[in-house]
């Protein structure tokens, strides 16, 4: 699996090379811009012609960028965790910074499980945490570990979220097994 920095370095070397290909256009254009025309102004869109390489360059920039949007969030997947119970709580540290990580739980019915949050991500949309089938919502403060407690008594897929709803995790809820 490819590393964070790695897709962001890949997005930043493709953003600073549309940049650099671009002043070069825009200055072209100004340059045009400011010679006296004999012709007259109408209100309409004029044409900038543009290189063919700034165009294949822009065109296949963007596909990039769109195909590692896709990757990111269609296609990666997230971890995973399997608790197991110590001391009879089924107990999972999840470091925050940048998303979740585990972002994907499981769990057993009927047994407490108890959840630590780790924030690391110093972004006001992390600083919140809400399970919303299980009626919480705490504020997690930088570089502390904040637990939060509960017991989940149906089995199915609950969903936490930033306070923004924007980052996400999954609990899952399995039925005990019988042995």
């Amino acid at each position: 699996m490819v590393s964070r920095s790695v897709i962001m370095a890949t997005i930043a070397t493709v953003g600073v090379s549309i940049g650099l290909t671009a002043s070069g256009a825009i200055a072209q254009t100004m340059r045009e811009y400011n010679q006296p025309t004999t012709t007259t102004q109408t209100r309409e869109f004029q044409r900038i012609e543009q290189p063919l390489s700034s165009k294949i360059l822009v065109t296949t920039g963007g596909l990039g960028l769109i195909a590692v949007e896709l990757w990111w969030f269609l296609f990666s997947k997230p971890k995973s965790r399997k608790l197991t119970a110590q001391a009879g709580i089924q107990t999972v540290t999840i470091t925050v910074d940048g998303g979740y990580e585990p972002s994907y739980i499981v769990v057993k019915t009927g047994q407490p499980v108890r959840l630590n949050f780790d924030r690391q991500d110093p972004s006001s949309c992390l600083e919140e945490i809400r399970l919303p089938e299980f009626r919480i919502a705490k504020t997690l403060p930088i570089d502390r570990i904040t637990p939060i407690d509960f017991t989940p008594n149906k089995p199915g897929k609950y969903e936490f979220t930033c306070g923004m709803n924007m980052f996400r995790g999954t609990i899952e809820v399995q039925p005990p097994t019988n042995k």
